[in-house]
């Protein structure tokens, strides 16, 4: 796949219409890569301009600064802040809730003020706009989906419709977990946890996550972030139910979808 970088659009002076924030997940983890794909496959049927970063994007520093490490943190928004600004970038999506939830509310008071859309958000508009057509209907026909809801997408922004409506408007049913919307339990990742082993107890909270959502019946547990499908996929593949249960990136499932 050829993936447009700014530097190529600067080099043509031109601008693209929305930068697209891949992040340290979508980049390097071989399971979210292909949440990257997806999206990327998505963007270019409908003929979005866009472009990435490539090798001038750092990590937002999301994981540092939960971690503790306000130094760290500083020094790579500092870094990324100047890239987008030399860039003069206005309009950033990403698939990761983490780096949305940064770039949007903790990079203005460093000087870093851009339009930052959450890749949910995003295809529930291009869906509303008739600019995705689900044409590949069969695919997901008469499945169960439950949805999990991702704590930075959720409760930090109140995001909770759009990644639904973009599973409404396949031929599926979609069955909610007991724990959802502001109620939801988080995947187990957040906060840094991702990056480190968990402290004592008496279950792991990716297992209590994914026993909820296996108890939906649910074919299919969509997510709306690389974290949470990670945390979500060991969970199933601990009930050895992983032929039975997909755990996908809505992006997946849409880019399935239109065939």
């Amino acid at each position: 796949m050829h993936v447009p970088t700014m530097a190529e659009f600067l080099a043509k002076g031109e601008q693209p219409e929305v930068l697209f924030w891949v992040g340290c997940s979508g980049s390097f983890d071989q399971r979210a890569q292909k949440i990257t794909k997806a999206f990327v496959t998505i963007l270019d049927k409908i003929g979005i301009k866009y472009a990435i970063l490539g090798n001038e994007e750092m990590c937002t520093g999301d994981p540092a600064r939960r971690a503790g490490n306000e130094f760290m943190f500083q020094m790579m928004a500092y870094q990324n802040i100047q890239v987008l600004n030399g860039y003069e970038i206005k309009k950033i999506v990403t698939a990761c809730p983490h780096c949305f939830n940064i770039l949007k509310n903790e990079y203005p008071e460093l000087g870093g003020n851009y339009e930052v859309i959450h890749h949910a958000t995003f295809l529930q508009q291009l869906i509303d706009e008739g600019k995705i057509k689900m044409t590949d209907g069969d695919s997901f026909k008469g499945k169960k989906i439950t949805y999990h809801d991702s704590c930075y997408l959720g409760r930090a922004n109140d995001i909770y419709e759009a990644p639904r409506k973009v599973l409404e408007a396949l031929d599926t049913s979609l069955v909610e977990m007991k724990r959802c919307r502001s109620n939801g339990l988080c995947c187990g990742a957040g906060g840094a946890q991702m990056f480190k082993e968990e402290e004592k107890g008496s279950t792991r909270i990716n297992f209590e996550r994914s026993d909820e959502a296996l108890a939906t019946g649910a074919n299919i547990i969509a997510a709306a972030c690389p974290f949470c499908n990670t945390m979500l996929t060991d969970g199933v593949k601990n009930k050895e139910k992983e032929d039975e249960v997909q755990v996908l990136d809505i992006a997946e499932i849409v880019a399935k979808a239109m065939g």
